[in-house]
């Protein structure tokens, strides 16, 4: 008689089929994730644990086992992660990685919606607008309401800009953002309101969204015609969410929607690092997912290998103090390592001195400048220590730069290129024609309306109202367009055509000119990479590129700079060694906090983000004298670390060379 053995498909770790040797490549927590089969899972990764390592093992695990890439969504909060990801899941197995679904909510919902744009009242080739283009549309409308002089503080266009962001993120009504978020404009609610409505119907009529435009009608199209809903999620056999502690009430609702059918939900986070409240994240979606989803499979990832057990079990005594959390306890096989410093300073100029001292010292040890950051609260905190820098000639670069397509050079050239897409972009109108001289705010705004009831937009040396003061201006731009929507080119050649006649704006409007024209020789090179002008303004709206020859000067070329960041930009990035100054309390915890337990949590997660970046030496610094409008005053140090034990963390005295004090130096 012949035998057939059945397999035990529940121990899929040990198959001897799988290509890749799982067992031996992931710890027991990350093989646990990356073989949950079904159902909804919450993978819980603190600091350092490997949770990207995960999901790409996860990726290639799903594919390994047969599930059709294409039928995997993988959402990041950038398009450049989701990459990486897919790209490390491909190198680990085979190409069929890279047809994984992957990109950013904003991203994921753009592609939805130009399939479906009719459904929710747009046409297909409606335009993203960014941010900055937003604020500028805020603020021509808020020019029609010919406010008085009494109203001299109505917000202004980015405070509009937040309060609308906001309600519309955290799902809130105009009214209880304004009254919780910005009570001082809480008499104006009626003018906010109506100046929302009349942004909402200018969007729509110019066939434009802006980032939550996208959110808002993705949800609105699902939500509305079940039929589209149940053939979008029908797609996602397996829905994976990255760092979704930083999701916004919104971005959890579409994870409910896009995993309705099969319920293959895994999202991965860490609740100790939820810091983005004030853009909307919400820490209540990582911690309520067990009771969203029912049946949700809790899983650990505690083994850290970035750092020392004694940055570590810092890092757990800081976090204990939490409220709202999971408990979960970090730990590491590396080496035991330096006891975290508190470093007292007389002084903010002191404090300076330490650090700029210190930093040439661990130079001279033959540590790299770029190994070592310095994090701090606010931009402001390190402004004495700048000069200090700069006073010893120690090269360092701060984090936080202008994006390349916020530039104002890259931005003309980018109207030109919207409204060659949408020509009833009016926003894009606006900025081209106001390059004109003679033409202001009026004039473009009557242009405007004749081209939204014109056969041909793009003649609008015809229209009725011009003046001969700009009438050959205008006939030159008639004819760029005329160019370039008769020929077939490029995407790079109609770019170098645009920049070609840009380039005589740039030179009378800008002293710099030169390095913004080699930005815009930069930005036609970019180019050469897409296959249609649709593809450009989607990539350049919704994943910038981040730097510039304009704000980008090189500080050494023989030595990478010294990193100086605000926490929340240093999230998710680490160095063999961190200082975190200004640890007072006001400033971390912000004086603001300290009566919202929410809030002030919030902060203590903030220290335990800063901490967790050091993987070798870790300190605190604080002045005892601060410094403020009525003089000096005696400080605090912060709350969250002043009681911590010696045992975790070893004080530290500065004392002047040449005294006779015993008292600990700086090590040599």
């Amino acid at each position: 008689m012949k035998k057939f053995t059945l397999r035990n498909d529940s121990d899929r770790g040990k198959d001897p089929d799988y290509q890749i040797e799982y067992q031996s490549l992931l710890n027991k927590s990350q093989l646990q994730a990356v073989f949950h089969d079904s159902g909804p899972a919450l993978v819980i990764a603190g600091a350092g644990t490997g949770k990207t390592r995960t999901l790409v093992y996860r990726v290639a695990r799903l594919v390994e086992s047969g599930i059709d890439p294409s039928e995997i969504l993988l959402l990041t909060f950038t398009r450049k992660a989701a990459r990486e990801m897919t790209g490390r899941a491909s190198r680990i197995l085979d190409e069929r990685c890279t047809q994984v679904k992957g990109g950013t909510f904003h991203y994921y919902c753009s592609q939805i919606l130009h399939k479906y744009a009719m459904e929710v009242g747009f046409t297909h080739n409606f335009t993203i607008i960014d941010s900055a283009d937003a604020m500028d549309t805020i603020q021509m409308l808020r020019a029609g309401l010919k406010l008085t002089s009494a109203d001299s503080r109505f917000p202004r266009k980015s405070t509009l800009y937040n309060i609308f962001s906001s309600s519309i993120n955290k799902q809130k009504t105009l009214q209880n953002t304004v009254q919780q978020e910005y009570p001082q404009f809480l008499h104006h609610i009626e003018k906010i309101s109506n100046l929302f409505v009349k942004y909402q119907k200018y969007k729509e009529l110019n066939k434009v969204m802006d980032f939550d435009d996208l959110l808002v009608n993705t949800k609105r199209l699902l939500e509305d015609h079940p039929d589209i809903r149940r053939t979008v999620a029908t797609r996602h056999r397996h829905v994976m969410v990255d760092e979704y502690q930083d999701t916004n009430k919104l971005q959890a609702e579409l994870v409910k929607l896009f995993s309705s059918e099969f319920k293959n939900i895994m999202v991965v986070g860490d609740d100790a690092q939820g810091i983005y409240s004030f853009r909307g994240a919400d820490h209540r979606n990582i911690m309520s997912f067990p009771d969203q989803f029912e049946g949700t499979t809790v899983i650990k990832l505690e083994e850290n290998y970035r750092s020392t057990q004694r940055i570590l079990d810092l890092a757990n005594r800081i976090l204990m103090q939490a409220e709202e959390k999971y408990e979960k306890k970090l730990y590491t096989r590396n080496e035991k390592g330096d006891l975290p410093g508190l470093v007292k300073a007389s002084n903010q100029n002191d404090q300076s001195r330490f650090l700029s001292q210190m930093i040439l010292q661990l130079r001279e040890q033959g540590y790299d400048l770029h190994d070592i950051a310095i994090l701090f609260r606010n931009g402001r905190d390190s402004f004495d220590l700048e000069v200090e820098l700069n006073r010893k000639n120690i090269p360092f670069i701060k984090f936080g730069g202008q994006k390349f397509t916020e530039a104002a050079h890259i931005k003309d050239v980018l109207a030109h290129i919207r409204v060659l897409v949408n020509p009833l972009d009016t926003i894009a109108w606006n900025r081209i024609l106001m390059l004109i001289d003679g033409i202001g705010p009026k004039t473009a705004s009557e242009l405007s309306d004749w081209i939204r009831n014109s056969d041909n937009p793009y003649r609008l040396d015809r229209s009725d109202s011009v003046s001969e003061r700009y009438l050959t201006q205008l006939k030159a731009l008639a004819g760029l367009f005329s160019r370039l929507t008769q020929k077939k080119e490029s995407v790079a050649e109609v770019l170098e055509e645009i920049v070609q006649y840009y380039e005589k704006f740039c030179k009378k409007r800008y002293d710099d000119h030169p390095k913004r024209m080699k930005d815009l020789e930069t930005f036609v090179d970019i180019s050469g990479s897409y296959g249609s002008l649709e593809q450009l303004l989607e990539d350049v709206a919704l994943d910038p590129i981040e730097a510039t020859a304009y704000d980008t000067e090189s500080v050494k070329k023989d030595e990478s700079p010294l990193v100086l960041s605000t926490i929340h930009s240093a999230k998710g990035l680490e160095w063999r060694i961190v200082f975190i100054i200004q640890c007072l309390d006001g400033i971390i915890p912000s004086g603001y906090a300290v009566d919202n337990r929410q809030q002030l949590d919030e902060e203590l997660r903030l220290l335990y983000v800063a901490s967790t970046r050091a993987k070798e030496q870790l300190y605190f610094t604080y002045p005892a004298l601060g410094q403020g409008s009525y003089g000096d005053y005696f400080t605090n140090p912060s709350r969250f670390i002043e009681n911590i034990s010696e045992q975790y963390l070893e004080p530290w005295l500065l004392v002047e060379e040449g005294t006779a004090s015993e008292q600990r130096q700086i090590e040599s």
